[in-house]
């Protein structure tokens, strides 16, 4: 009984390295993939209109798609699709941000915040192997409101004309401590088995990394007076 019991636990081991190493492979594809993608919509020109539009296709098969595809080979060009045009989406801001004095600066510290943020975090989940399965309900609780203030905010822009600038980075605060908290909450759930479907894990840890960094991006670009 003892020694089924190691086995067992052994190929859980197992698979669970090969659920890891599988997530990192397919999350460093996708992540490279949508450099290309950005870089191509930020040559081009892409418009906001053309963005927003990507940006509800991409959502449109994550929601409906994926979830359909995720368990076959189906699965990777939907992700890459997916990956592809939320990567392009961030053209018309990466832009922006390039073209004011300091922009690139903004942009670089950007990119840097959220590669620090990921590999801290990521690095203390798998080194200790701590159990954050405790965060589901305030993470996802905090998520809901953050759409909904972030809804909100929208609205009152631009059917009020009311300035929600400062409103707006406090929700870009709330954003970043709850993407890092879904690293951590994500990551566990790999590390302890949970999460099985490598792809389901990738397009979870890219949205906390796409998150993280086009928040980290509105606050430092409102922190250089932009």
């Amino acid at each position: 009984m003892e020694q089924q019991t190691l086995a067992h636990s052994q190929v859980s081991s197992v698979d669970t390295h090969k659920v890891l190493r599988n997530t990192y492979m397919l999350l460093a594809m996708t992540l490279a993939f949508s450099a290309v993608t950005a870089g191509i919509a930020m040559s081009v020109g892409l418009g906001r209109g053309t963005s927003l539009i990507m940006s509800l296709v991409a959502l449109a098969l994550v929601w409906f798609v994926l979830p359909r595809t995720a368990n076959s080979a189906a699965g990777l060009p939907v992700v890459f699709l997916f990956t592809g045009l939320l990567g392009a989406s961030l053209g018309p801001i990466l832009n922006h941000y390039l073209a004011i004095q300091g922009g690139s600066e903004i942009v670089m510290q950007a990119l840097g915040g959220t590669a620090i943020i990921f590999f801290a975090l990521s690095a203390y989940v798998t080194t200790t192997k701590k159990d954050f399965s405790f965060m589901r309900g305030f993470l996802f609780t905090g998520l809901i409101l953050v759409i909904v203030a972030a809804i909100g905010s929208m609205i009152a822009s631009w059917a009020f004309g009311v300035d929600v600038s400062a409103f707006s980075l406090m929700i870009s605060g709330a954003v970043v401590l709850l993407m890092s908290g879904f690293i951590l909450y994500d990551t566990s759930s790999i590390i302890r088995g949970e999460q099985t479907n490598y792809i389901m894990a990738t397009v979870g840890l890219y949205l906390n990394i796409y998150n993280l960094f086009t928040s980290l991006l509105h606050i430092l670009g409102a922190l250089n007076d932009d």
